[in-house]
């Protein structure tokens, strides 16, 4: 099978594809053939290792001091099951699923992936009955996360929350979720996504390169930074009494019931994944360079069948 291969960190150019074996599935595990991953900004900064510099010594400790121990990326996928081992139960050849690759020793970016039906740190679910393969790899990560920073910050309707980074994927998905959820939405991003992100629901916009939104007049009972750009002490100067900041800087879990909640609602018409590029697998190095400029709007898909 083909897989795109990174044996040391660095820029772009140290992706290669490679033809491997194609994995065979044990006891626990399906075989998932996969029809898209995505380009995170998690691949981005494993690929790099750039890591702030309080995370840099321990992000090596996991993933590999002086070279990476899992050699392929990939963080989320979609595809169909292949094959099952003899003691899968959740599972039949021919469903259509998606989920993540957390913590398992090889990465999306494949043709082919084996997957335990269930682990400790990601998830695998029925792919969104609504949705192509390629809408539904760009689900898990960025929706899951928002959903959890959302109930940690205890999100109620009618509240004001802003969002910080509104238009990347994770931003993007909280803004929809605010917006369902009967609360008004400040998206904070730049000129130019501005009639994205109000498009998904965003009431108020404001542009960080021209606005400092820790000067607002307006009060928020929930500051949400979706990209890790802004910090706790600024939020504050926005925050209601008893108001909350959360941001993707914090400690996140992946749950079963975050990735079915996610498709009951994608069923519903209710959270979309905006889709910003389209990349083949043997277009890995450009995808990575597209990602690196900052600028990417919601999700970068790689497309693989």
């Amino acid at each position: 099978m083909k897989a795109v291969v990174y044996e040391k960190y660095g820029p772009p150019e140290v992706l290669k594809l490679k033809d491997i074996k194609k994995p065979v599935p044990k006891d626990d595990e399906i075989l998932v053939k996969i029809y898209a991953a995505t380009i995170t900004s998690g691949d981005v900064r494993l690929r790099s290792s750039d890591f702030p510099p309080l995370f840099w010594l321990p992000a090596r400790l996991i993933f590999g001091f002086f070279k990476p121990k899992k050699k392929i990326l990939g963080h989320e996928l979609a595809g169909m099951v292949e094959e099952i081992g003899k003691n899968v139960t959740e599972f039949k050849v021919g469903d259509s699923v998606f989920g993540t690759t957390t913590m398992l020793n090889t990465g999306s970016y494949a043709e082919y992936i084996c997957v335990p039906q269930k682990w400790k740190n990601g998830v695998i679910g029925l792919k969104p009955k609504n949705l192509g393969y390629h809408g539904a790899a760009a689900l898990p990560v960025g929706a899951m996360t928002a959903i959890y920073l959302l109930e940690k910050a205890d999100l109620k309707s009618g509240q004001n929350v802003l969002v910080y980074g509104a238009s990347g994927s994770v931003g993007s998905y909280a803004v929809q979720l605010v917006n369902q959820n009967g609360s008004r939405v400040t998206a904070v991003c730049s000129t130019s996504n501005f009639e994205m992100v109000r498009s998904l629901g965003a009431k108020s916009l404001l542009d960080y390169k021209k606005e400092d939104y820790s000067k607002s007049n307006e009060k928020f009972d929930i500051v949400f930074d979706a990209v890790g750009k802004t910090t706790k002490a600024k939020a504050k100067k926005v925050l209601n009494a008893g108001g909350t900041f959360v941001s993707v800087k914090m400690l996140t879990t992946e749950k079963d019931e975050h990735l079915k909640l996610i498709k009951t609602m994608t069923e519903k018409g209710t959270l979309n994944p905006f889709i910003d590029k389209h990349f083949k697998l043997d277009e890995i190095v450009k995808a990575h360079e597209y990602v690196d400029r900052g600028r990417k709007r919601g999700n970068v898909v790689l497309d693989i069948a």
